[in-house]
């Protein structure tokens, strides 16, 4: 089977939510390139990641004030 040259998203062990959410950042454009615009930017992935900080932010608040507690 031939596979094309593309970047291969390398994996890493995440212990921050902070390097969670960076390394989502970083893969999401790596295997989409074609949502970059030559600025940088990219509104699906800013979509992609607001969705799942929409879908973490509960058990984040939950986490916290359990810490707190």
């Amino acid at each position: 089977m031939n596979i094309p040259d593309q970047p291969i998203a390398m994996s890493h062990q995440i212990h921050t939510y902070t390097e969670l959410r960076q390394q989502i950042h970083h893969d999401l454009r790596i295997q989409h390139p074609e949502w970059v615009q030559p600025n940088g930017g990219s509104p699906m992935c800013d979509s992609y990641e607001a969705r799942l900080m929409e879908l973490l932010d509960p058990l984040t608040r939950r986490r916290s004030t359990e810490y707190s507690a």
